[in-house]
């Protein structure tokens, strides 16, 4: 395996954590990149950059932003946001290997990609809920502009400094990891 390939699955991985928070900023952050020639994707996925599916995916990424903006929207879009993660996530990893087989690239994809954007968005859930329980909605707004600023700064780290990326997935996977326990205990 090729440092080319090996770069292009981290960058999967870091876009695949920054859907976990945000499902259209880094698929339109990888939409820019092919577009101007920044990143290559596989033969199949180079429809994503073009101008159209710039166009499409930037106005899906305004949308989602100011949608977690509006109370009880946000928690309706949580609900939804933990498949659609894994499925982007799986879509980003996917269009950014290269130099693999199929069935490498469609594992590391569904478990690397898939795996890593469904842990980022169910914990982003659950912090959302109990913001909602316990601030009635008040500090949501503040953990959607802390999740929007984390998918858009992922989301370059990884186009750019793909390497930094994966070391800033494990440290957010390892938080995630200590939310979840600590949540556990809590309810034990």
């Amino acid at each position: 395996m090729g440092t080319e390939a090996i770069l292009s699955i981290f960058l999967g991985i870091g876009l695949a954590a920054s859907v976990g928070f945000r499902v259209f900023v880094p698929l339109f952050t990888l939409s820019l990149a092919a577009h101007f020639n920044v990143w290559e994707l596989n033969d199949s996925w180079l429809w994503i950059g073009s101008l159209t599916a710039v166009i499409t995916l930037g106005v899906a990424t305004i949308v989602e932003i100011f949608a977690y903006y509006i109370p009880f929207v946000d928690n309706i879009l949580d609900t939804i946001a933990v498949p659609l993660a894994a499925i982007a996530g799986t879509a980003v990893m996917v269009s950014t290997v290269v130099d693999l087989s199929p069935v490498i690239t469609w594992a590391l994809a569904i478990i690397a990609g898939g795996g890593t954007a469904a842990a980022v968005a169910g914990t982003s859930s659950v912090t959302r809920l109990a913001s909602t329980t316990t601030t009635a909605g008040l500090a949501n707004p503040v953990i959607s502009t802390l999740e929007t600023g984390t998918a858009i700064v992922m989301s370059i780290i990884s186009v750019f400094l793909p390497v930094l990326a994966v070391v800033l997935v494990v440290i957010v996977l390892f938080i995630i990891f200590r939310l979840y326990k600590k949540f556990k205990s809590s309810k034990a």
